[in-house]
C-alpha cells in the first residue's frame, strides 16, 4: 500500500530533489505543503519536465513549477464518489483536504478501486434475439453492438465496476459464443464473469432459476440493452435501507392524448380538457433482489420479472420502487441505437 506521507515536500525543495522523490516512490506525484500541512500545490513528472523545457535549472525551488491550484476534494465523502470524481477528470491521484485547506490524505486510483470492491453479484440478461434491431442484429447479438468505441455490454459492465461491483453473471443464448469469446472470465476488464446458458427462452426472471450457486447478498438484475448513468451504490443502499425484498427502478414516462378528453355524468358533459399530458412511472429494467426472492421462480420455465414482483406483493413482502432521475436509454430499436451513439459522441455517456 502506498503511503501518501512519503510524497510530501516543502516549497523550497529543489527540482532535482523532487525528481528523485518521484522516481523513488514510483507514484509520479508529490504534494507541496508548508510546515502546518496546508496544501500549496502538487507536482507531477510532467510538471517537472515542462519546467526543464523552459530552461529552469535543477536547483530551482519546486514552487516555480508546481500546480498551485491543484484539483482536490473535501474529506468525508464516500469512496465511490471519489472514484467517480477521479474517473471524470482522469486523475490518478487526488489530494483530500479539510475545510481550511489542510491536507488530510491522498487517494490513488488503483488502491481506491481495490478498496471499494463489493461482493454483490450483477446478473445481466443478454440472451435476447434483438428482433427490433434487425438487420443490425442478424450477425451480432444486441449487447455486442458498439456504442462509441465499445460494445453496449462492456459499457454496462464498466458502469457497475465504477461503483465497486465486479462479479458478473451473464445469461446468454442468441449468438452466445460471440459474447463468451469477447468477455471470457472478465479478467482483462478487471472483473469476474460467469455464464448462464439458456437453451430456451426463459424471460427476464426465469434464467435466475439456473444460477450456479446460492447467493448470500442482495444482487442486481438488469437487461443487457440499457445504458444509464445511475449510481448503483445508491440503488443498493436504498434497497437495504428500506428493508426491501425486491426493488424495481422506475422512470417517469409522459404521453399526450391527441384529443380533447371529456368527463361526463351520464348524459351530462362536465368538462373538456384539450390534449392533456399524462405522467406515469414505468419499469426501467433494473432490479435489486434479495436471495430469498429466488424461491418464487419456477425452475427452467419462462417467467418474467413483473410476475415475480406481483407474487411478492401478493405475499405482502416489502417491494420498493426506486425512481430514476439519471440518464437512461433502452436500446430497443434502430432509432434508440442511433440516439445512443449521438449521446455518446455528445458526452452524455
Amino acid at each position: 500500500m502506498k503511503n501518501w506521507k512519503d510524497i510530501l515536500i516543502a516549497p523550497e525543495t529543489t527540482i532535482l530533489q523532487a525528481m528523485k522523490l518521484i522516481d523513488e516512490t514510483t507514484m509520479q506525484f508529490a504534494a507541496v505543503v508548508d510546515n502546518t500541512m496546508h496544501l500549496l500545490g502538487t507536482v507531477t513528472d510532467g510538471d517537472i519536465r515542462r519546467g526543464i523545457l523552459k530552461g529552469l535549472s535543477l536547483d530551482t525551488p519546486i514552487r516555480e513549477v508546481m500546480n498551485n491550484v491543484p484539483i482536490c476534494e473535501l474529506e468525508g465523502k464516500k469512496a465511490s464518489y471519489y472514484k467517480q470524481f477521479m474517473i471524470k477528470r482522469k486523475l490518478k491521484q487526488l489530494p483530500i483536504i479539510l475545510q481550511d485547506n489542510i491536507l488530510h490524505s491522498v487517494l490513488f486510483s488503483d488502491e481506491l478501486e481495490h478498496a471499494i470492491k463489493k461482493e454483490n453479484k450483477v446478473v445481466l440478461m443478454v440472451g435476447g434475439l434483438g428482433t427490433r434491431l434487425r438487420p443490425l442484429t442478424e450477425k451480432i447479438p444486441k449487447p455486442m453492438l458498439n456504442v462509441g468505441d465499445k460494445p453496449i455490454l462492456e459499457t454496462i459492465i464498466e458502469s457497475f465496476k465504477n461503483f465497486g461491483f465486479t462479479n458478473f453473471i451473464l445469461s446468454v443464448n442468441y449468438k452466445k459464443e460471440m459474447i463468451m469469446d469477447y468477455f471470457q472470465d472478465g479478467s482483462h476488464l478487471g472483473v469476474n464473469v460467469e455464464y448462464i446458458v439458456e437453451t430456451k427462452k426463459l424471460g427476464t426472471a426465469g434464467a435466475l432459476s439456473l444460477l450456479p450457486e446460492k447467493l448470500s447478498e442482495p444482487f442486481f438484475v438488469m437487461n443487457g440493452d440499457i445504458l444509464t448513468k445511475i449510481n448503483f451504490e445508491q440503488l443498493l443502499n436504498f434497497h437495504n435501507d428500506t428493508d426491501s425484498v425486491a426493488t424495481m427502478c422506475v422512470r417517469e414516462y409522459e404521453y399526450q392524448v391527441p384529443y380533447g378528453v371529456i368527463e361526463t355524468d351520464n348524459h351530462k358533459l362536465l368538462s373538456i380538457v384539450e390534449k392533456p399530458l399524462h405522467k406515469s412511472f414505468v419499469n426501467a429494467g433494473i432490479y435489486v433482489l434479495n436471495p430469498n426472492s429466488l424461491d418464487r421462480i419456477p425452475k427452467d420455465q419462462f417467467f418474467d420479472m413483473p410476475e415475480l414482483y406481483k407474487i411478492l406483493m401478493q405475499e405482502k413482502e416489502m417491494v420498493s420502487a426506486f425512481p430514476l432521475r439519471e440518464y437512461w436509454l433502452d436500446i430497443g430499436q434502430v432509432d434508440d441505437y442511433e440516439k445512443a451513439n449521438l449521446d455518446y459522441n455528445g458526452g452524455a455517456l
